[in-house]
């Protein structure tokens, strides 16, 4: 507070220039409508949708036909009477003529979602033809009231397509399901209904809702799914059951099912079939895997030191791929360092599950990740889909749009606990050479486009860079400005006042200056609002006595930490390190007096994973 203080006092005598941020007008309204607050808050007429699912799908592969219906609760908790609801069909991205990022082979295509039903209040209504398109809107017969709520049903089916991305066939029996269901799309309070369409290019922004699902199977198949399982006992024999409840409450691994036992076909219930009982509250999404060959791995570990509380870590996969035998190893050490390190708050859901896929991708307590033999890359994978709980689906921020809230959080926390894995100096080389090198050696404009443009209208390396390594160390480059401890409370108050909520990247700008008492807008506008990159020079040194003096010129215009490093005549070296806070009062120049009690020979610059663009003016020589 007494720094908020000091600064109103030096803007009100003018001794400093503010810094405002450039704000969309339809965020602006918002924040005049008070749903959201300059404080960073939620506003005090903050609201958001939300619904109840009751899904209930039958498979039978190798048939790739899924089968679906659901019961949807949809609530209204705006201020605003709806006179139409929105709805999103991700698997009309399958179709012939949808809209893509990337071309599509034969084997990805299918003849996309097909509603066989639709019901609003009980009464039958025909689903409107959505084309190859994956929005639906349709008209209410009855406006839905603020504080009602409206029932709907789908009946669905649809073909899982041969080639699997983010969902498909595995195997000849063994499938991914994601984005499976219909479901009404975000309406929110700065966008309205969020039609942005599903090009399998941007990801998430779903609203938190209450889910059971079914899923029946032919017996001896085993399903896996986000949410926890409610019917063990039923559909596993008891050998089997047993295990799964041991491995919740140890840190040991336990074989729920080994290679053996699922080529014995004796894990499951032997039934016909068996349906499989999953509950998920206040969660974004829902995602399942079913198998008859993929073996089962579970164990636990303490995520929450204060309360005991464990949360379960499973692995299915094909009892040949060497690095898922170590997945529920990988899967216990991340969500142990994550929930105690950074962001350092415990790991929010009951569960975490590892399924063998070929995407790389996450989901609500889920992740899809390829086998690959370097062991050591299948763990950053896996520690990198596990940070994703927090960003985007603990936080709910519109990833479609802001991607860099949720990719560029995941990455900077990839590279922290690659320091703690690997070191220092391997993980800054990983990171460099994987994050930061395209873009720093890259001078085409796709790369220096602001990280504010919405994702949403960019592709390829302009919005890869921009979600992930900009952004990542645009938030590094924060964490030295501030601090650790700063910037974790900082981080931390984001987190508790926007956890299950639906954040803008204002609200995250705006809850980091208000958290840390700093006025922090030259940063965020330096870093997210412009065309910077990273760019230093030497522009001056001199010496005097026991003192040099360094001048640095930022030519690429970001403010980044920077090692400057003094090699003595005596052949010695010292490093002295920078933060951010060199460019607050001129972002062009900086001026380092350096402690130097022995005649310098020669200086050169080292950003580490701040990678500069031009090495040719960051070194010095005496002459």
């Amino acid at each position: 507070m007494k720094r908020l203080i000091y600064l109103y006092l030096l803007l009100s005598a003018g001794l400093i220039q503010a810094q405002s941020l450039y704000m969309p007008r339809n965020v602006k309204k918002a924040y005049q409508k008070g749903t959201r607050s300059m404080d960073g808050k939620p506003g005090k007429n903050y609201w958001q949708n939300t619904a109840r699912y009751a899904i209930s799908i039958t498979a039978a592969p190798p048939n790739r036909t899924i089968r679906g219906t659901e019961q949807i609760t949809y609530i209204n908790n705006s201020p605003d009477t709806l006179k139409f609801l929105v709805f999103k069909l991700f698997m009309n991205s399958h179709k012939p003529g949808a809209i893509r990022q990337s071309q599509a082979s034969e084997n990805y295509l299918t003849s996309g979602l097909h509603i066989d039903k639709y019901t609003e209040s009980n009464v039958t209504r025909q689903f409107p033809n959505q084309g190859v398109g994956t929005l639906a809107g349709m008209q209410l017969t009855k406006p839905l009231m603020p504080r009602d709520s409206v029932k709907l049903t789908f009946d669905w089916h649809y073909d899982v397509s041969i080639e699997s991305g983010r969902e498909g066939v595995l195997d000849s029996t063994t499938f991914f399901l994601a984005y499976f269901y219909p479901r009404v799309a975000v309406r929110d309070d700065y966008y309205g209904w969020d039609q942005t369409p599903f090009t399998e290019a941007q990801e998430f922004y779903n609203d938190f809702n209450d889910y059971t699902l079914n899923v029946t199977v032919p017996k001896d198949y085993l399903v896996w799914a986000t949410g926890n399982l409610l019917n063990a006992s039923e559909v596993l024999q008891p050998t089997f059951a047993k295990r799964l409840d041991e491995s919740m409450k140890t840190d040991s691994l336990i074989h729920v099912a080994t290679a053996q036992d699922v080529a014995a076909r004796n894990v499951t219930t032997q039934s016909a079939s068996n349906t499989w009982r999953w509950k998920g509250d206040y969660v974004p999404d829902m995602a399942l895997c079913i198998s008859n060959q993929y073996v089962w791995d579970a164990s636990s570990v303490v995520v929450d030191k204060a309360t005991g509380r464990r949360a379960s870590v499973q692995a299915a996969f094909k009892d040949n791929a060497a690095d898922f035998h170590q997945m529920v190893s990988f899967g216990r050490h991340s969500l142990n360092w994550f929930s105690n390190n950074w962001p350092g708050l415990p790991y929010p859901y009951p569960k975490t599950m590892l399924v063998q896929g070929f995407a790389d991708m996450e989901y609500p307590m889920m992740v899809n990740d390829s086998s690959t033999p370097d062991l050591e890359f299948s763990r950053f994978v896996a520690e990198h889909e596990i940070a994703h709980t927090w960003f985007p689906f603990y936080m709910g921020v519109n990833e479609t749009r802001y991607g860099f809230m949720d990719e560029g959080w995941t990455t900077a926390f990839e590279y922290l606990i690659g320091q703690s894995d690997l070191g220092n100096e391997k993980a800054t080389q990983n990171f460099k050479q994987f994050r930061v090198n395209s873009w720093a050696n890259d001078p085409s404009a796709e790369q220096d486009l602001p990280i504010i443009i919405p994702t949403n209208v960019l592709s390829g390396v302009a919005m890869g860079n921009n979600e992930y390594g900009k952004a990542a160390i645009g938030y590094l480059a924060l964490k030295e400005l501030l601090g650790d401890v700063a910037f974790k409370k900082s981080l931390h108050e984001f987190i508790n006042r926007w956890k299950g909520k639906h954040p803008t990247p204002w609200d995250m700008f705006f809850t980091f200056n208000d958290a840390s008492g700093k006025d922090l807008n030259w940063f965020w506008n330096n870093w997210f609002f412009s065309n910077n990159y990273i760019d230093f020079g030497i522009q001056n040194v001199a010496a005097s006595g026991s003192q040099t003096t360094v001048t640095l010129q930022n030519i690429g215009g970001y403010v980044a930490p920077v090692d400057i490093i003094a090699t003595f005549t005596d052949g010695s070296t010292q490093t002295y390190h920078q933060t951010p806070a060199i460019w607050q009062a001129n972002q062009k120049q900086a001026v380092i007096k350096l402690a130097t009690n022995k005649k310098v020979q020669s200086i050169k610059l080292d950003g580490g994973i701040f990678m500069d663009a031009d090495l040719s003016n960051n070194n010095w020589k005496a002459k």
